[in-house]
C-alpha cells in the first residue's frame, strides 16, 4: 500500500489531541511562556531566513515550526505580542501556493513574445535580449570573396586550345557527357567543361585547403568568351549540378596510362609571390617578419590571396605580398614544387591552425625565410643551376654546394 501523505495524516481524527494546541492566557502560566517561546523560535527563523516558517516545508524542523505557527498566530497572548520584534503578528498571511493541477487564469496566459517581455513585472538585463559578437544574417550571407567573371588578359595563350577542342569536338575526336545530378566531379587543370553554354578551361587549380571537413582548391577558369572566373572547385563542382545543360568534355586515350594523358595540362609561366600573414594569433604574429608564404600562380595574385581569412591555406587570416618574381617559359609546378622542396629544411614543424570544427591544419608552404631568399631561389631556376646550391636554416642563406 502506498504510504499516506501529511495531509492525510492530519486529516485523521486526532484521537489524543497530539495538534490540538492551545495557549491559556495569564501572566506566569506554562501557555503564555510556551507562546512567548514559539514567538521567539519564530522571530529567530524570519531573521535568518527572511520569511516565515512553511508547514508544508521538506525539513522536519521548518515543518514543526510552521505547523506550530499557524495555529498560535490566530490567538496570540498579550506577551506573544509584547515578544514580536518583527510585526510577524500582524502580517498579512501569504497567498496559498499554486499547484500545476490548476487550471490557469486565461487572462495570464500571453499570447506572444511581446507580451512576455512587455511585462512589467519581467525584469530582464539588456545583455540578455542584446546579441553580441554576432555578426547579422544579412552580412552572414555576404562571401568575403565573390567569383565574379573578368576579362582573360593573357587569353591569346588559351585561344589556341579552345579552337582545337571546336575541332575536335565536330569531328567525334572528343565527346561531351552530360554532367549526371550530384555527381562528384574532380577537376584536373586542362579539364574542359560546357557550362552555361560556354566552354570552360580549367587553367590552374592552386594548393589544396580544407572547408567545412572536406577538402577543396582555388580554381583558375578561363572561358570561350574571353573571361575568367576564379571560384572554389566546390562552387564549380556546384554551378555544373545546377545547370542542366553542363557538361564535361571527356579525356583522349586510356587515362593515366596514356602517354598523351597529361597533353591538356598547361604549363603556362606565372607569379612567384611570397606572402606575409596578418594573423592576430601571437605565435604567428611574433613571427610575422620572419614566416612567409611561398607560392606560384598563373592568376592575378591579388585575386589568388583575395580569401585568404577563410583559406587555411593562408592560416585562416589576410595577408600581405611583399614579393613578387616573374615566371618565363617555366612549368609552374615544377617551379613550385622546386622552391617548396628548396626550402624545406626552413619549414616550421608545429605551425598549424585550427578551424571552426576545431580540427587542426598543418599548410605546407610556410617556411621560415626571407623574402630576398625566394629571389635568388628564383634566379638560381631562371639559370638551371638550383641543384648546386642548398639553403641552410642555421645561417639563413643560400650556400653553394661542395
Amino acid at each position: 500500500m502506498p504510504r499516506p501523505t501529511l495531509d492525510e495524516i492530519f486529516s485523521e481524527p486526532d484521537e489524543f489531541g497530539l495538534l490540538e494546541v492551545k495557549l491559556r492566557p495569564g501572566s506566569g502560566s506554562a501557555g503564555a511562556d510556551r507562546g512567548v517561546a514559539i514567538m521567539r523560535e519564530v522571530s529567530a527563523f524570519f531573521e535568518r531566513h527572511g520569511r516565515l516558517p512553511d508547514a508544508d516545508a521538506a525539513d522536519h524542523e521548518e515543518m514543526r515550526l510552521g505547523t506550530i505557527w499557524e495555529a498560535v498566530r490566530g490567538t496570540p497572548t498579550a506577551e506573544m505580542r509584547e515578544a514580536d520584534s518583527f510585526g510577524l503578528l500582524e502580517a498579512e498571511e501569504p497567498p496559498a501556493p499554486t499547484s500545476w493541477r490548476d487550471e490557469p487564469d486565461a487572462a495570464a496566459i500571453p499570447e506572444s513574445l511581446d507580451d512576455i517581455f512587455s511585462d512589467d513585472d519581467l525584469e530582464v538585463a539588456p545583455d540578455v535580449v542584446n546579441l553580441r559578437h554576432v555578426t547579422p544574417a544579412a552580412e552572414r550571407h555576404v562571401p568575403d570573396h565573390r567569383a565574379e567573371f573578368t576579362p582573360c588578359r593573357d587569353f591569346d595563350q588559351f585561344a589556341p586550345k579552345f579552337e582545337a577542342l571546336h575541332a575536335a569536338l565536330e569531328s567525334g575526336e572528343r565527346r561531351a557527357i552530360p554532367v549526371k545530378k550530384w555527381a562528384v566531379i574532380e577537376p584536373l587543370e586542362g579539364d574542359f567543361f560546357i557550362r552555361g553554354g560556354l566552354l570552360a578551361l580549367i587553367a590552374e587549380k592552386s594548393e589544396m585547403s580544407v572547408r567545412g571537413g572536406a577538402r577543396d582548391h582555388r580554381l583558375r577558369v578561363i572561358f570561350s568568351n574571353g573571361t575568367e572566373s576564379d571560384p572554389l572547385m566546390s562552387s564549380f563542382r556546384k554551378s555544373l549540378n545546377d545547370d542542366k545543360t553542363a557538361r564535361m568534355v571527356e579525356r583522349l586515350g586510356l587515362g593515366p596510362l596514356d602517354p598523351e594523358w597529361e597533353a591538356d595540362r598547361l604549363e603556362l609561366s606565372g607569379t612567384i609571390y611570397v606572402a606575409r600573414s596578418l594573423s592576430e594569433n601571437p605565435e604567428i604574429k611574433s613571427q610575422r617578419m620572419i614566416l612567409h608564404k611561398i607560392g606560384v600562380t598563373s592568376q592575378d595574385v591579388r585575386r589568388r590571396v583575395a580569401d585568404a581569412r577563410n583559406d587555411p591555406t593562408f592560416l585562416l587570416a589576410p595577408v600581405e605580398i611583399v614579393a613578387t618574381y616573374e615566371l618565363k617559359n617555366l612549368p609552374r609546378h615544377k617551379v613550385e614544387d622546386l622552391l617548396h622542396r628548396f626550402f624545406a629544411p626552413a619549414q616550421p614543424a608545429e605551425l598549424f591552425v585550427v578551424d571552426r570544427f576545431g580540427k587542426k591544419i598543418r599548410p605546407k608552404e610556410w617556411f621560415y625565410v626571407l623574402p630576398e631568399h625566394v629571389g635568388q631561389a628564383a634566379e638560381l631556376i631562371r639559370s638551371g643551376r638550383l641543384h648546386d646550391f642548398r639553403y641552410d636554416p642555421e645561417s639563413q642563406t643560400i650556400i653553394e654546394k661542395l
